[in-house]
């Protein structure tokens, strides 16, 4: 039986041409083999699966072929390519940097590059996956890297270009791969089905190359495993099973119950790919997918962007122009937002059924929001009401009939104020029944009132028997007005101030209120008729008394009748309250008190002709 061997080692590219989708590259690195123009290291970077470390083992038995091509090509049939192709040669060493990345791996290889090759022209060296390697084992590799013997050729291979050290990059020439693209891979998947005899529809195969991403070995990895399980055939409906991809069918079913806004069918759809196992997250990201390619085929410069199988592209191309711009975008964002919010959703597919229905309702809410040719978002503001204001009539005089004479008003008279101020309170009074006013007296009393009036205005007549009750009351409010003030504004008397700062000390401590204390430890201190001074100790006293200061004022104007009534919070320490502090003696007064105490130390200092060391 013979042994399996996977197409991706099987079908390895042995020379330049074989190699797909990096022309660029290869097509550069013939030229300098043929021109002789080879640098000493190599640097080859890209995403996994692309190639590099293909060319890399190309290039190496290129330049070792004794009989090139015309085209720079190994011939395959000397003893250098015979021997490369069979895994014997010497001149080509390969080392993983992943498992050979300390300073000793590093240093036996540059102890092999002293030694010059035993056939061949040129000892190639490929350190795969380079990135791997420490900061002392790049250390270790610069000054062989630098200035290596003209026979020795380094070829590095990452797949992570930014973690190398500067000073490597810049001792190689530097090829950066790109990932293949999905016409490459689907020709080249084409030619080796040919040439396997296997039977292979066009669309798995996009399908394939779709889900490789650009990878040339993951493509020859999942068309391996899907022969294997359909037993030597590839068509559409088992490759989208085995590699667990929803049919774009479901997608286009979902836009149009979007379009028709039919809920329901679009549960019960959910419901169907829900029972054959597809996750939420995999169905949103799927249908955000597809609205992104109808959003792509709404222009059709932009329709080279769309990365579908053939068989949907025109059916894409008609779909996009039945839905507009706004609706696509609208959808984008909601399943983005579905998408990142996913994992932190408990209930997963009441997430996803909640996407939906608000995905089956846009259209509704984009035409509700629509203002001629331009969408924006409306938000429910109330409307301002105006204030209700209490209508004011001013107060009429009515003039006299029989005189025939029209009466003039003072234009000064101050209506704004007095007259309403007075009309509210007349309103109030009842006239006595046998009230009667004569209209000299009532006009005389008016002027009197009022003092605004001109004497022209003294025929006036009031229309009712009002005004003299509003005389009445100002007289009487401009003598107890008198009177009252004379009562209140009484000038300050310590013992009273103290009695009333003492009863709102007594108030604090029944309200448990911390200021308390503070009101307690202040001394008040009177300065003239109507202040006083609360002198506290610290500023955390005068911030609680501060903060009750208007509550002091009115309780102390009113406990003292004197409504001018001022007072301040002013801070002065007390020395006798500072917390005393011992200062250490001093080595001389130290020796005061010992001489105070025991007399004899004089004595003996004095006798021993002792002093003190300062």
């Amino acid at each position: 039986m013979e042994k399996f061997i996977v197409s991706a080692r099987k079908y390895r590219p042995q020379t330049f041409d074989t190699v797909v989708g990096q022309s660029h590259i290869t097509t550069t690195l013939k030229n300098a083999i043929k021109h002789n123009q080879l640098a000493h290291a190599f640097l080859f970077c890209g995403p996994r699966g692309v190639g590099k470390t293909t060319c890399a083992r190309i290039l190496a038995k290129t330049i070792n072929c004794e009989h090139r091509t015309k085209d720079g090509e190994a011939c395959n049939q000397c003893n250098s390519c015979v021997s490369f192709n069979e895994g014997t040669s010497l001149n080509i060493h390969e080392l993983d940097a992943a498992s050979n990345n300390s300073v000793d791996d590093i240093r036996a290889l540059v102890d092999q590059v002293r030694f010059t090759p035993q056939a061949g022209r040129y000892k190639v060296y490929i350190i795969d996956e380079v990135h791997m390697l420490s900061s002392s084992a790049f250390n270790a590799f610069l000054k062989t890297l630098e200035e290596p013997p003209p026979y020795a050729i380094f070829i590095l291979a990452t797949t992570e270009k930014h973690k190398i050290l500067p000073t490597i990059l810049s001792r190689c020439q530097i090829f950066d791969f790109k990932r293949i693209t999905i016409n490459d891979t689907v020709e080249h998947l084409q030619e080796i089905c040919e040439k396997e005899e296997i039977k292979a529809e066009k669309a798995a195969l996009q399908v394939i190359a779709q889900k490789s991403e650009g990878c040339m070995r993951d493509a020859l990895s999942i068309m391996d495993k899907i022969v294997s399980f359909t037993n030597g055939e590839l068509n559409y409906t088992n490759t989208l099973e085995h590699l667990n991809i929803l049919d774009a069918d479901y997608y286009f079913k979902l836009l149009d119950c979007m379009q028709k806004q039919d809920l329901a069918a679009a549960l019960l759809l959910y419901d169907d790919i829900n029972r054959k196992g597809f996750e939420g997250d995999l169905v949103v990201n799927g249908f955000a997918e597809f609205i992104r390619n109808l959003l792509v085929c709404k222009d059709e410069k932009a329709a080279i962007l769309l990365e579908v199988v053939e068989s949907f592209r025109e059916k894409y191309i008609a779909t996009a122009k039945t839905v507009s711009a706004a609706v696509l975008i609208s959808a984008l964002n909601i399943l983005n937002e579905t998408e990142i919010n996913y994992k932190a959703a408990r209930n997963k597919r009441l997430h996803v059924e909640l996407a939906l229905i608000r995905l089956c309702y846009l259209q509704q809410a984009i035409e509700l929001t629509a203002e001629g040719n331009t969408i924006s978002k409306k938000k429910i503001v109330e409307a301002a009401k105006p204030v209700a204001l209490r209508q004011i009539v001013p107060l009429q005089f009515k003039s006299r009939s029989q005189s025939g004479q029209k009466e003039k008003v003072d234009a000064n008279y101050d209506f704004d104020t007095k007259l309403i101020i007075e009309q509210s309170i007349l309103d109030k009074i009842k006239p006595a029944k046998n009230t009667s006013v004569a209209g000299t007296q009532g006009t005389g009393n008016m002027q009197q009132a009022t003092g605004h009036l001109k004497p022209e205005t003294a025929n006036l007549e009031p229309a009712t028997g009002k005004i003299s009750a509003l005389d009445k009351i100002r007289k009487q409010y401009q003598g107890n007005g008198s009177l009252t003030n004379e009562n209140i504004n009484q000038p300050l008397q310590e013992d009273a101030l103290q009695r009333a700062w003492i009863d709102y000390v007594q108030k604090l401590k029944d309200a448990r209120n911390p200021a308390a204390q503070s009101f307690e430890l202040a001394s008040l201190r009177i300065k003239d008729e109507n202040s006083f001074e609360a002198v506290t100790a610290n500023n955390i006293e005068q911030k609680f008394i501060e903060q009750d200061r208007n509550k002091v004022f009115a309780y102390l104007q009113e406990k003292l009748n004197n409504r001018l009534l001022q007072f301040n919070v002013v801070i002065e320490e007390n020395p006798d309250l500072r917390p005393r502090v011992e200062v250490p003696l001093s080595s001389k007064e130290q020796l005061q008190k010992m001489i105070e105490q025991y007399p004899l130390v004089k004595e003996l200092k004095d006798k021993l002709k002792l002093d003190l060391d300062y």
